[in-house]
């Protein structure tokens, strides 16, 4: 599996665990709901300061999102 997968579970993974909506995460994260749904399809790759913000939104290091 390469990163940009295991980006995607844990983005939906966390994502669930805290009952969120794509839009809910989109809203806290302050990116577009549509760019949500792309990294957890694996449709975009996302910069790594994206990854940064998505980690601070959900209060985990970094590399959790990509384990």
């Amino acid at each position: 599996m390469d990163v940009r997968e295991r980006l995607g579970r844990n983005l939906r993974r966390l994502r669930q665990e805290r009952g969120w909506s794509q839009e809910d995460l989109a809203h806290e994260s302050g990116l577009h709901r549509t760019y949500v749904s792309d990294l957890e399809r694996v449709a975009r790759n996302p910069t790594i300061t994206v990854v940064d913000r998505l980690a601070r939104t959900f209060g985990v290091p970094v590399g959790q999102l990509l384990d």
